[in-house]
């Protein structure tokens, strides 16, 4: 089994790279997909949670209120540091289960937004950044997700700088091109990937 850190700066195509390496046959552990999961409606997670933070962090429906609890989180870091400390754990452990199903040479590729801010890349055998100039990823950002300019250089702010990430970097996928120069960048990596796999 060969396992694989993958990050990359908002806007710079990670969701896309992700997708094309599945497609190869990758076998996908999304932290942000299994952090939702682990708060849903009737988890342990919701109710340490609602636990910590009040009922306030509920929609009438039951489920977690994102913005509610983020108002809360994001303006103190104590509050945000106690969030952590319940979904970290139980991100950790399903993506240990998800892990530990997959076959002997799989490719077990963890999508992992904040790997570098976050100091993960020891946890595994290699980290595959997506790479764009933050002149790309602003474009995207506005053009494609319609936020403006304003919060999208804000949220690109948030995160890791690109250099530290590139330190981090065993294999760099430059994401400056059209999707279909994408698809062959991607298609190279995913044969030296599986190469390693067969070997490990």
């Amino acid at each position: 089994m060969l396992k694989v850190g993958l990050t990359g700066g908002i806007g710079a195509g990670k969701s896309e790279v992700s997708r094309l390496l599945v497609a190869h046959g990758a076998v996908l552990i999304d932290a942000d997909r299994i952090a939702r999961e682990v708060v849903e409606p009737g988890t342990p997670g919701l109710a340490a949670v609602v636990e910590a933070f009040g009922s306030g962090v509920l929609a009438p429906d039951g489920t977690l209120d994102r913005p509610a609890l983020g108002a809360i989180v994001f303006a103190d870091a104590d509050r945000l540091a106690v969030l952590n400390s319940i979904v970290h754990p139980l991100v950790g452990a399903r993506s240990a289960e998800l892990e530990a199903a997959a076959t002997g040479d799989s490719v077990v590729v963890h999508d992992v937004p904040l790997l570098a801010e976050n100091g993960l890349a020891p946890l595994y055998d290699l980290v595959v950044v997506v790479d764009a100039s933050p002149e790309t990823q602003l474009d995207r950002l506005v053009r494609l997700r319609g936020m403006t300019e304003e919060d999208a250089r804000a949220r690109m702010a948030a995160q890791a700088t690109r250099e530290k990430r590139l330190e981090i970097a065993d294999i760099v996928i430059e994401n400056d091109v059209p999707l279909d120069e994408l698809h062959q960048r991607v298609d190279a990596v995913w044969a030296d990937l599986a190469q390693r796999a067969s070997a490990a």
